[in-house]
């Protein structure tokens, strides 16, 4: 900021005419430089009772103040909703972001086998994402933007960011140090439209997720079954998120976190209410 001195009768100092029009470009440029300050994000309450609904959707029980559901989805508007959106795999069909879509439109930016076919996630057959390079990276966030704003305009307060662990099953396309760039990237621009980014998994990350990366809080699966929930506690506290799919696992849990935790069991497909397969059990009160 540039500081100009008066003398004491209060006349301006005399200056030449191009020392003046300087001055004052100088002066207008840094007090337009700073960047208009980022809305508030709002966390979701520590501890709160929680339903994961990414398989589909119904009524959450009264007690549930926070619910997670696909970015396709109303949220529920009484409710700390967060926002389920692929970052790294390609989204279920036919939403734009499935497989399909991204071949007929963005085909260069899906891993590639060596015939040229994408490389696929077995277990979700789902193509993944290509962010090897930095020019690829932000081709790939500018294309998701409108996903992320998409969710605030929905009224989510969250964002939920999917396979953190896709370098695992990219055949040696990326790294997890391309990761933690594209995600580091993703969570700002959330972050500037006024979102908090849940870390999904990825305990491998350990505090980077939160120091490096920005993520504000963590959802996990099966974290006590891999024995990896220490590493949730150390980069967040208390707020995360644990979902588990077995019933000791989910036992064990509540008798080592429950009621400081937010902690639920659920079937592993995560189907909706009225489901055959449908389970979803939440630590009992101490």
């Amino acid at each position: 900021m540039l500081h100009l001195r008066y003398p004491a009768s209060g006349t301006l100092p005399r200056m030449k005419p191009v020392a003046a029009v300087a001055a004052l470009l100088l002066l207008v440029a840094s007090c337009s430089a700073s960047e208009p300050e980022a809305p508030p994000v709002e966390l979701p309450p520590v501890g709160g009772r929680f339903d994961y609904q990414i398989g589909g959707i119904y009524q959450p029980d009264a007690r549930v103040k926070i619910v997670v559901r696909d970015r396709g989805k109303i949220p529920v508007g009484d409710r700390y909703n967060v926002c389920y959106l692929n970052a790294l795999q390609t989204q279920p069909d036919p939403m734009e972001g499935s497989l399909s879509w991204w071949r007929q439109n963005h085909g260069d930016l899906l891993v590639k086998k060596p015939d040229g076919q994408p490389v696929i996630d077995p277990e979700w057959d789902e193509g993944i994402l290509d962010i090897s390079t930095a020019d690829k990276r932000q081709k790939i966030l500018d294309i998701q933007k409108k996903w992320i704003e998409g969710c605030k305009i929905s009224r989510f307060q969250a964002i939920e960011a999917d396979n953190l662990d896709s370098h695992t099953r990219a055949g040696g396309a990326f790294d997890l140090n391309a990761t933690k760039e594209f995600m580091k990237a993703f969570v700002k621009h959330a972050h500037e439209k006024g979102l908090a980014v849940a870390q999904k998994n990825g305990g491998e990350l350990g505090d980077s997720g939160k120091k490096y990366i920005g993520f504000d809080f963590a959802i996990t699966e099966d974290c006590e079954a891999n024995g990896e929930c220490k590493h949730y506690a150390d980069a967040f506290g208390d707020n995360f998120f644990q979902i588990e799919y077995t019933d000791e696992a989910f036992q064990k849990s509540c008798a080592d976190r429950g009621g400081k935790v937010a902690i639920i069991r659920r079937d592993r497909n995560v189907v909706p209410y009225g489901h055959s397969d449908y389970v979803n059990e939440v630590c009992p009160a101490s």
